[in-house]
Formats: C-alpha cells, sequence, structure tokens
C-alpha cells in the first residue's frame, strides 16, 4: 500500500535554500506549503515545481496562526521547516546598526519562537510530526562582522534543545541543520568576488562552499522516519569548517 503524501510547509521558501528544500520534498512526492513575506514570488515558485504558496510573516504572531489555523483545516501537517532567515547588515559589535540587530532577531529569534509555539502544537495535537530548524555554524564559530546574526542562530539551537523535549512526550521530533556558507541570491555579492570567496574558502578544508543541494538531503534526512530515533541536534553543513 502506497503511502499518503506527506504536508510539509517550508518557510522562506520562495528563494535560495528554502526553495531548494522545496523542490527536494516535491520531488520526493510531498505536497508542500511555501510560506514567504513575499507573496509574489512564492507563487511564481509555487507554479513552477507544483506547491501551494501561503503568505506568512513569520515574526508577525497574527500571520503564523492565520497560517496554521489554514493548514489545520485544509488537513493538517506533517513536517515543518523553519528555514526563514534574514541577516539584515553586519559589521563588528560597534559597528552594526542597531536597526540590522532588531531585524534579526525579529526575524531567526521571535520568527522561529513563533512557529515553534504555534506549529509545535498543532504537531503535538496531531500526535505526530517533525521540525527541521536551518541554523548556521555561526551559532558555533565566530566570523568578526556577524556576531549579530551568529547570536540568533546560537537562539536557534537553543530553542530547537527545548522543543525537542518539550514536544517528545507528543510524538514530535525536533532537529536542526547548521551549514556553513551556501551558494545563494543572500551570498551571491560575496560568493562572485574572487578575494572574497577564495578566502572563505581557505577556512574549509573540503575547499568549496556548499551548494544548496549538498544541503537538502540533511534536512529531508531529519524530517523523514529513517531519523525517527533522532531530536534535539544541530548538525552542520560545513565542507568541515568546524574542525578548524
Amino acid at each position: 500500500m502506497t503511502a499518503s503524501p506527506r504536508r510539509i510547509l517550508v518557510t522562506g521558501g520562495a528563494s535560495g535554500l528554502g526553495r531548494g528544500i522545496a523542490s527536494a520534498f516535491r520531488a520526493a512526492g510531498d505536497e508542500v506549503f511555501l510560506g514567504d513575506v513575499n507573496l509574489e514570488a512564492a507563487r511564481a515558485v509555487a507554479a513552477e515545481i507544483g506547491a501551494t504558496a501561503l503568505p506568512l510573516d513569520i515574526a508577525d504572531e497574527g500571520a503564523v496562526t492565520t497560517a496554521a489555523a489554514q493548514l489545520a483545516e485544509a488537513g493538517g501537517l506533517d513536517v515543518l521547516v523553519n528555514n526563514a532567515g534574514v541577516v539584515a547588515g553586519g559589521g563588528t559589535l560597534q559597528e552594526v546598526a542597531v536597526d540590522a540587530v532588531d531585524a534579526a532577531l525579529r526575524v531567526n529569534v521571535r520568527g522561529t519562537f513563533l512557529m515553534l509555539r504555534v506549529f509545535g502544537g498543532l504537531l503535538a495535537a496531531a500526535g505526530h510530526g517533525a521540525i527541521v530548524n536551518i541554523s548556521s555554524i555561526g551559532a558555533r564559530q565566530p566570523t568578526p562582522g556577524l556576531g549579530h546574526y551568529e547570536a540568533t542562530k546560537a537562539a536557534v539551537d537553543a530553542l530547537t534543545r527545548t522543543a525537542a523535549i518539550e514536544l517528545a512526550g507528543s510524538g514530535v521530533r525536533v532537529n536542526a541543520v547548521a551549514p556553513g556558507p551556501v551558494l545563494t541570491p543572500l551570498t551571491a555579492d560575496f560568493a562572485s568576488k574572487p578575494d572574497a570567496r577564495a578566502a572563505w574558502e581557505s577556512r574549509i578544508p573540503l575547499g568549496t562552499i556548499a551548494v544548496v543541494d549538498q544541503v537538502t538531503p540533511l534536512v529531508l534526512f531529519l524530517a523523514s522516519e529513517a531519523a525517527s530515533h533522532i531530536t534535539g541536534v544541530s548538525v552542520p553543513v560545513d565542507g568541515g569548517q568546524l574542525l578548524v
């Protein structure tokens, strides 16, 4: 008997890593919802890959609760991928704009918290499900000029552990994937500069910045029954960068 397609929500699914994750779930036969603040872009990607676009600002409590109610009414959810995130700016802790810090905290911390709060409750009520948060190796390895962003990803790792232990009794697993730099529109500017790219790749034992398709398999694995005894971990995909 063929299993029914799972229902997957990928936040920030209209571009970059989120788009790659959503495409990979669709290729696996799952029903995919793209949650994004840019509804027009989400609709375009959804039409291309056969998904459903969903307007979603993860840092807006009302938007999160509305999206959860819509999905619950439409048939529920099996997997949440908390991918949406922003860097918002850069600079040392003395230089970075406070507005950039606030923006990163709003989306990466408040947004992840709200998604875990509301959708974690939705999955717990159903008695099953998996959540995969997208963190960063920056949560464990500092890069000067990105401290504000890395602090938010350390918070994502902490929220992952807390949610994992709190939701375990309800049959919901919570894990994180922590990439190093990945070639996406977000990194296109620095990756297009040979000196900047070479400097970063010199930090990576395997010698290259990741492409999206090197990250998506781990997301799909952690969301699958093959990972049914794994919860509360943040797994790096970084070409060995955390080793040095």
